[in-house]
């Protein structure tokens, strides 16, 4: 009679295991389903999924081209994080996708005021450089505006204070490289055209 108890109990439990696999992991709870991944979303290492607005704070605003991190700007821009379009979800993030592009941009015109054939001398590419970092910023300015919602708290203000305000929240100021990072290659949405005669 124990014997045929155990044997029935022994059952059940297996019988059990099979139906709800995280039961031997968790005694008394049911495995929790995955949520489905989503292929827009950046995810970080072990699958856990970013969320594109908290990516741009760690990316936006970019920082502002100068003697003390031009050689960086120049030499990593390969190895700075892009942001194309499938990085985001079909809709929603208008927020992060306007600072994406702006990065996109200014990364863009960077390499066309560093290796372009656009300048000669540092002192020429620090210029075109500060002019494509400006003119960048001014577009996702603009692009602020269009919208309904609260616009960057930088792009309320003018000239150089508006320009200080991006600086100070730049979280690369050095422009350094991300640590194996390759940067996909994306086609400018917008020509830059550099003027000489602001240097």
């Amino acid at each position: 009679m124990v014997l045929k108890i155990t044997l029935v109990i022994t059952l059940i439990l297996l019988i059990s295991l099979a139906a709800f696999p995280g039961a031997a992991a968790y005694p008394g709870r049911r495995s929790i389903p995955q949520a489905p991944q989503h292929e827009w979303l950046p995810t970080a290492p072990g699958g856990q999924i970013i969320d594109p607005n908290t990516l741009m704070e760690s990316a936006f605003p970019p920082a502002r081209p100068s003697v003390n991190n031009l050689n960086s700007a120049c030499l990593y821009g390969n190895g700075r994080p892009r942001y194309p379009a499938y990085c985001f979800p079909p809709s929603g993030y208008a927020y992060a996708q306007r600072a994406g592009k702006a990065i996109n941009r200014i990364e863009s015109w960077l390499g066309q005021c560093c290796y372009g054939g656009l300048t000669t001398g540092n002192g020429q590419t620090l210029c075109c450089a500060k002019q494509a970092w400006e003119t960048a910023l001014s577009y996702f300015c603009i692009e602020e505006y269009s919208t309904m919602t609260l616009v960057h708290e930088c792009c309320e203000k003018k000239g150089e204070e508006r320009w200080n305000c991006f600086e100070t929240r730049a979280p690369n100021p050095s422009y350094q490289p991300l640590c194996g990072y390759i940067a996909p290659m994306i086609p400018p949405d917008m020509n830059f055209n550099w003027d000489p005669k602001t240097c």
